[in-house]
C-alpha cells in the first residue's frame, strides 16, 4: 500500500485515453483528480480492476 501513496498521477493525465475504466470511475477521476494511485483506489465506486487499468497506463 505504500507504493500505491507514493505513485503519483500526473496532473495533466488525461482520463479520456483509459478506454477500459468503468463509466463511475472515469466519471469521478476526472472530478476528483487524485494526486496518487492510493488516493484513486480510496474514492468511492472505484474497483480494483480501475485502479490496475490507471497503474498500466501510468506505468507507460
Amino acid at each position: 500500500m505504500l507504493t500505491l501513496e507514493n505513485k503519483m498521477i500526473p496532473d495533466n493525465f488525461d482520463y479520456d485515453k483509459l478506454v477500459a475504466l468503468s463509466i463511475e470511475a472515469h466519471q469521478k477521476f476526472k472530478k476528483i483528480r487524485p494526486l496518487t494511485i492510493g488516493q484513486a483506489s480510496r474514492i468511492s465506486g472505484v474497483n480494483p480492476s480501475d485502479i490496475q487499468i490507471l497503474m498500466v497506463f501510468i506505468g507507460r
